[in-house]
């Protein structure tokens, strides 16, 4: 069986890696640079949009907020680990040099233009993205006939349709609302990460002394197969009672998934109980989900749940695992990474629990949390620079 991340043994790695600039040989590299610094400006733009110096964006506001998130920022590291992992998994080349180039430029274009009032460009190269993400994706694949991931092409074209139903709703082509568009994206983001959490934690947890993550085939599809049907739901649209009990049974499979990996056993190893404190916010997400459906809490403190939280903290524990391992890096979070862990993840428990308890103090709780969340993620983008652009530190390629 094929593993999702190869990572070399890091043995007698230089301690300085050679010059040389490396941007465009594998497809993590700008895409973790671009989605680091996007996320750490994002919220300045935000705040310009609401000031009014931006004239008249084709997107503003919670909808820009939620577009931005999803399929700019997130769409971004998805394409840049799968283009990496892909490799692995199918032994054959991904998108590099000019094809790179290209889809990062199409990412640059589609952020750039839902600030304009032209709003079919927007929608055009926001949709291409990921429809040209999953040509460069499908390649590699069907040539090794690497069928067991096929899925992620599937899913690289179900968040193609979600962006276009956004636009064509914000366009005015369609009666139904976008937010139904962000929902799916939201759903399909869910399933990538209860996927490759599944494959990447538990193997993770392993490599350390003592600690025995295991796997149950039942629980393993009663975690995923809710999390599928909680798209399908969201498709239809379904609301209410059967919603919420299908989010809380959702929730107590995440978790009883999430406690046989032995989280308990990784708190010497930050590079890996940064991924068990962002996925314990998938179970904490749909709970507050079910309760959002009961009218009992705001659903957006369940949306930022999975937003900042589970999605915030898998991107930051994998951009810093991944971007060492696949760099010829030791396996080592220093002062950095736990730096960056921390904010990202003390910006989820701001953004969920001040609200959740203190509702009038929403306001700060949005600004407290911006500011840990850029912070995070413009520490990264400094830290690792040199990381992303120079060549791997052990000369090989990649």
């Amino acid at each position: 069986m094929s593993q999702p991340i190869q990572i070399k043994n890091p043995s007698a790695i230089p301690i300085a890696p050679p010059p040389g600039f490396a941007l465009w040989e594998l497809g993590f590299r700008p895409f973790y640079l671009l989605a680091s610094v996007f996320a750490a400006l994002s919220i300045g733009l935000w705040a310009l949009q609401f000031a009014g110096w931006l004239g008249q964006p084709y997107l503003a506001g919670p909808m820009w907020h939620a577009h931005e998130m999803l399929f700019g920022f997130t769409l971004a590291v998805v394409v840049g680990f799968l283009f990496t992992a892909g490799r692995n998994w199918s032994g054959r080349p991904t998108p590099t040099g000019a094809p790179l180039m290209a889809l990062a430029a199409l990412w640059v274009a589609g952020r750039v233009l839902v600030l304009t009032p032209f709003g079919w460009a927007a929608a055009i190269a926001n949709v291409a993205f990921p429809l040209a993400a999953a040509v460069g994706l499908a390649i590699p694949f069907i040539a090794a006939r690497n069928q067991r991931n096929y899925f992620f092409i599937g899913l690289l074209l179900l968040m193609a349709a979600a962006v276009l139903g956004v636009h064509l709703a914000q366009l005015g082509v369609t009666q139904l609302p976008g937010w139904i568009g962000i929902q799916v994206a939201l759903d399909g983001v869910l399933f990538i990460m209860a996927v490759m959490g599944g494959r990447v934690i538990p193997m993770f947890t392993n490599s350390i002394p003592g600690a025995g993550a295991i796997k149950r085939g039942w629980l393993e599809k009663a975690a995923l197969g809710s999390s599928l049907a909680l798209l399908l739901a969201d498709v239809l649209p379904l609301h209410g009672l059967p919603l919420a009990l299908l989010a809380g049974f959702s929730a107590a499979a995440h978790l009883a998934r999430w406690a046989l990996w032995q989280p308990w056993k990784t708190r010497r190893t930050p590079l890996v109980w940064v991924l068990h404190v962002a996925y314990f916010w998938i179970p904490v997400h749909l709970a507050l989900r079910g309760l959002a459906e009961m009218g009992w809490v705001a659903p957006s403190i369940a949306i930022h749940a999975l937003t900042v939280g589970a999605i915030g903290g898998l991107i930051i524990g994998m951009m810093t695992r991944t971007a060492l391992g696949h760099t010829g890096r030791p396996l080592k979070a220093g002062r950095t990474e736990v730096a960056c862990y921390l904010l990202v993840l003390a910006a989820a428990l701001i953004r969920v629990f001040v609200p959740l308890l203190a509702p009038a103090q929403l306001v700060n709780a949005v600004i407290g949390s911006a500011a840990l969340w850029s912070g995070g993620f413009a520490l990264y983008a400094v830290g690792y620079w040199p990381v992303l652009t120079r060549v791997r530190a052990d000369g090989k390629p990649g």
